[in-house]
């Protein structure tokens, strides 16, 4: 029974062997024939995936002058040409996978049926595909499927109709590539261990060399791990790959490609693989390092947020040449860690840098006190704290920046128009105030408020009132004009994704009718509506901010009122060399130049004596045309400090990331502290402009000082 068994599945292997070569004519019974016709099927849609699904390739991240900062990928992949590769690995793979590659033409029909025929008496399993055949299947496993596991069962199924397309792929790619680009083919796309794919790779990483200068040794090391990667790493197995290696020296010797006296030798080498593991750039944005790893989180999120998916980003092997000036970066990040300390907790000091213009807002610089990475014992985060919405507490009195704008567009008061500033003020038209404001109805409080330290007091010009921020003032504007006016100016000088998030508001009706909840966004929560003239305390910086759309505010304001989105991007372009294009906001006037000219006038005063930022500024001592805004939270739990001249604007902030609510205590540079309680004496005149200055004056020096532009009499005075 045994005997006629194994006939009856070699006949039955003779029999796949005649519907492989029957495949590409027409069937001779009916069993061939539908296996065929099944094999057609699968050729046609597996061939067209081939042609459409190229490997993946690592993208390169760089600075402006395109000096790369960091690389994404999910295959650590080098691509290598045949002359590029030695020939020994190039006879080691070959000898120990296909000995008969140069003589077949896709399917080695004699080792099919000597595998067949071992396989059946109870020797050692064997296979029979060739170099050709695994080319195909790796391709399959490691580009088209990489992330469907069950594309990869089926890449590796042992299904006749699989075999057979398989097979007849094979052949085809034989009649359209020559042998050394298959066998070149095969070498690029092979996964090695740890994620190394393909021999440059394999090269640089195991041995820190090129493919061209591979050795015996390390050939057969590689040739070898490309039938099971994982059982044969080097590092994790040391002897099973040894083993293994020398099973592959010994395969070149029968081969005939080795002598004995050669191949005793290369034995006695040892696996000469690098100590600790492969050497290869991390896979994401901590390659970029701890002072530029935020710069590369936002280019990662700007890209996907444009259209780009993040499998095409870590796949498409592009360039994108960046806006990071290193040297601004590296002085952002420099003045940040000096006011805070790295590893100071729940403290984060950032930074953000955009450069104004009127086609193009480029953003220079994303910093932070913390490092960017993975280790938060450390002090490292991943979270994109100068960009993102981060700052959940928000930036302050910087907000009555769009309250004085919108005042002015509506012509309630011109920045040369006094403005009434009592020391506290009951709101006639907000509500929701705590319990020291006076009841309007039953259940319900008027909204009051008094000025903090750094705010003055009676009246004064709407200039003064930008320089020394009493918070009365800007309420009673924001009745004037009304909160919805104020709020569309937020959004349109800069805060888009800001007013348009729904950090840290509360739930509205679903339109649905359905019990999920929907959040508003900030524009929703803070706006006017059918039943509410909106909260009154908008105005005062109370909602969750990103430091980097604040920053972009004063670069909209110094660009005329022309906002542009805050791009970190030059140019990407793809594999091959050409540009890919991102599908960015196009720029727009958001207010006009004479507003935004005038505004900047207004904000012009905030670095001189009796302004809210002006120690800070004499301590470097700041003599350039600037214009500024100082902010501080409620119970002194952040702040920040939003300026900048005709060259570059940019928005310090500081925040506690971790535990929001509570305050924060400055004891000076390096010594800044989140408190137990409410208590701190934090002001955006302190740690963030210090930072903002610190840096500033730096990245500034050697530039001419230019003028601030010229106010519009139109919205000087208004009254």
């Amino acid at each position: 029974m045994r005997t006629r068994g194994s006939l009856l599945r070699i006949f039955g292997l003779c029999l796949l062997a005649g519907v492989l070569v029957a495949g590409t004519l027409l069937p001779v019974a009916a069993l061939a024939g539908v296996m065929t016709n099944q094999a057609s099927e699968t050729v046609e849609s597996l061939s067209a995936e081939l042609a459409d699904e190229p490997p993946p390739l690592v993208t390169t991240i760089t600075d402006r002058d395109g000096a790369p900062i960091a690389t994404l990928y999910d295959q650590y992949r080098i691509p290598t040409q045949p002359d590029e590769i030695s020939d020994a690995m190039k006879w080691a793979l070959i000898s120990v996978e296909d000995r008969r590659f140069y003589e077949h033409h896709g399917v080695d029909w004699k080792g099919t049926i000597r595998a067949a025929l071992n396989n059946t008496s109870g020797g050692d399993t064997q296979g029979a595909s060739t170099l050709t055949q695994q080319y195909v299947k790796n391709y399959l496993i490691n580009v088209v499927y990489r992330d469907d596991k069950a594309g990869q069962q089926r890449a590796q199924e042992t299904s006749i109709s699989r075999k057979l397309a398989e097979a007849r792929i094979a052949i085809q790619l034989e009649t359209t590539m020559s042998k050394e680009e298959i066998l070149t083919g095969y070498l690029n796309v092979v996964e090695f261990s740890r994620q190394v794919y393909g021999v440059g790779a394999a090269a640089k990483s195991y041995f820190g060399t090129t493919p061209d200068k591979l050795t015996v040794a390390q050939s057969a090391l590689l040739a070898g791990m490309a039938n099971n990667p994982s059982i044969y790493d080097p590092w994790s197995h040391p002897e099973r790959a040894l083993d293994r290696r020398n099973f592959v020296v010994d395969k070149m010797v029968e081969n005939r490609k080795l002598s004995k006296d050669d191949a005793e030798q290369v034995k006695d080498e040892g696996l000469g693989v690098l100590e600790g593991g492969p050497d290869k750039p991390p896979a994401n944005c901590v390659g970029a390092g701890p002072e530029n790893g935020f710069f590369c989180q936002y280019v990662e999120d700007y890209l996907i947020e444009h259209g780009m998916s993040k499998d095409d980003l870590y796949t498409g092997g592009y360039t994108i040449r960046t806006t990071l000036d290193r040297r601004a970066n590296h002085a952002a990040k420099e003045s940040a860690e000096r006011q805070v300390d790295k590893t100071q907790e729940n403290v984060a000091n950032t930074l953000s840098l955009v450069k104004p213009g009127k086609d193009r807002h480029e953003v220079v610089a994303l910093a932070a006190n913390r490092d960017y990475g993975p280790n938060a014992d450390a002090g490292q985060t991943e979270f994109s704290l100068p960009s993102a919405i981060s700052n959940v507490t928000g930036t302050g009195s910087s907000y009555k920046i769009f309250t004085a704008a919108a005042a002015m567009e509506r012509r309630v008061a011109g920045i040369y128009d006094t403005v009434q500033s009592p020391s506290s003020y009951t709101s006639k038209v907000f509500v929701g105030g705590g319990d020291q404001c006076p009841t309007v109805a039953q259940g319900t409080r008027a909204y009051c408020l008094t000025n903090a330290s750094e705010g003055g007091s009676g009246s004064m010009t709407l200039q003064t009132a930008l320089q020394t921020s009493p918070n009365t003032a800007f309420v009673i504007l924001e009745e004037k004009a009304g909160m919805g006016a104020v709020i569309d100016m937020a959004r349109k000088l800069g805060l888009r994704k800001t007013m348009a998030s729904n950090a840290a508001t509360g739930a509205k009706p679903n339109p649905k009718g359905d019990s999920a909840e929907v959040r508003q966004s900030q524009a929703e929560f803070f706006g006017p509506s059918e039943n509410s003239p909106g909260k009154g305390s908008f105005t005062l910086g109370v909602s969750p901010t990103s430091g980097l759309e604040l920053a972009n505010v004063a670069a909209t304001i110094l660009s005329g009122g022309v906002w542009c989105p805050p791009t970190p991007l030059q140019s990407v372009t793809d594999r091959d060399g050409e540009p890919y294009p991102v599908q960015e906001e196009k720029c727009e006037q958001a207010v006009p130049e004479g507003l935004a000219d005038t505004l900047a006038v207004g904000m012009s005063k905030d670095d001189l004596p009796g302004g809210t930022a002006a120690a800070a500024a004499a301590e470097v001592g700041w003599n350039r045309p600037m214009i500024g805004k100082t902010g501080t939270t409620q119970h002194n739990g952040s702040a920040a400090f939003v300026g900048g001249t005709p060259q570059l604007a940019g928005a310090a902030m500081v925040f506690r990331p971790d535990r929001p609510f509570g305050g924060l205590y400055d004891g000076g540079p390096g010594n800044v502290t989140a408190t137990e309680g409410d208590s701190g004496n934090m002001f955006g005149g302190k740690t963030p402009a210090r930072t903002w200055f610190g840096a500033m004056t730096k990245i500034l020096e050697g530039q001419p000082s230019l003028p601030l532009p010229a106010s519009d009499p139109s919205y000087e005075r208004i009254n």
